[in-house]
């Protein structure tokens, strides 16, 4: 019995409208244009002779019979790229934020590179939830405040440390050398983050006094710099800043405490036994945790 062929395209672009609730990020993922996901979603609907998605002045939303479409297609295109992946494996791709990425694994990378050069590695920008599979990607950095979706291995590198940094002439001229001097200074938030400097009071036990930022950033590269360029105190990371901490363009006058989360690396369950992978995983392993040994990729 013969099948009637599969409108592949229309499919895809009508399980990422699904997914996405927006034709125009659909169009965007799959780097086509509205029209053209429009068309293919009404090609469907009319082919089936039912309406997939309820249209809104703002987003979409699939019918009860299009959400159902739209979970056994995304099931089935996870399966076609896990099968592509393993019959011909491609180059690895790290995931981490902007602000990782920026600050701590871009001033690593060339030693990386240099001692293994055969190693393709390519770089994705992301800090939250993300699928392995239809995203590509090998190995991602991450907070443990998020969770590994469940085709990710999960390992806890180190525990975050926390701390509020400044610019050294700030720090002298405000006098800040204890927590309760940080009344007089401005404090520094970010949006990404907004329960940070309540976190750092838990952690050095002040929860009572009671920061709050006087201006917010939307990213943590953006409120670093703030704080870099003499704005105020921003609440960072340890890893973040200890580069420039040592180049003395940031002093943390407080110290850093650890705080409620980890860093993790989230390795691909389908590619963890690749040679390379490996490879990049025992590196990350070793520069996050300043070169103390680690366990290996199961």
């Amino acid at each position: 019995m013969s099948h009637p062929r599969l409108p592949l395209n229309a499919l895809r672009a009508f399980e990422a409208t699904a997914r996405l609730g927006s034709m125009s990020a659909a169009a965007t993922e799959l780097g086509v244009t509205h029209g053209a996901i429009s068309r293919h979603v009404r090609g469907l609907e009319a082919q089936f002779g039912l309406p997939l998605l309820e249209r809104g002045p703002r987003a979409v939303a699939p019918t009860r019979e299009g959400a159902r479409l739209a979970d056994e297609l995304g099931e089935a295109f996870a399966r076609m790229h896990l099968a592509v992946s393993q019959l011909q494996p491609g180059p690895l791709t790290l995931s981490c934020s902007a602000t990782v990425m920026m600050r701590w694994l871009i001033p690593r990378l060339e030693g990386f590179k240099r001692a293994n050069p055969a190693i393709d590695l390519r770089l994705n920008i992301s800090y939250g939830n993300v699928d392995f599979i239809r995203d590509e990607i090998s190995v991602a950095i991450r907070n443990s405040m998020y969770h590994p979706p469940p085709n990710a291995v999960a390992e806890t590198v180190i525990r975050e440390e926390i701390g509020p940094v400044c610019h050294p002439d700030y720090a002298a001229r405000h006098g800040i050398a204890t927590i309760d001097d940080l009344a007089r200074a401005r404090i520094l938030g970010c949006a990404t983050r907004l329960g940070g400097w309540s976190e750092w009071t838990d952690a050095v036990g002040r929860r009572t006094l009671g920061i709050t930022p006087h201006e917010v950033f939307g990213h943590f590269y953006l409120v670093i710099q703030a704080a870099a360029c003499g704005l105020g105190f921003a609440l960072a990371p340890r890893l973040l800043v200890a580069d420039e901490i040592r180049a003395g363009h940031l002093v943390a006058p407080l110290g850093f405490a650890m705080g409620p989360h980890s860093l993790q690396l989230w390795i691909a369950d389908h590619l963890r036994t690749r040679a390379d992978l490996r490879s990049v995983v025992a590196w990350l392993r070793s520069e996050l945790s300043g070169g103390q040994p680690g366990s290996t990729v199961q």
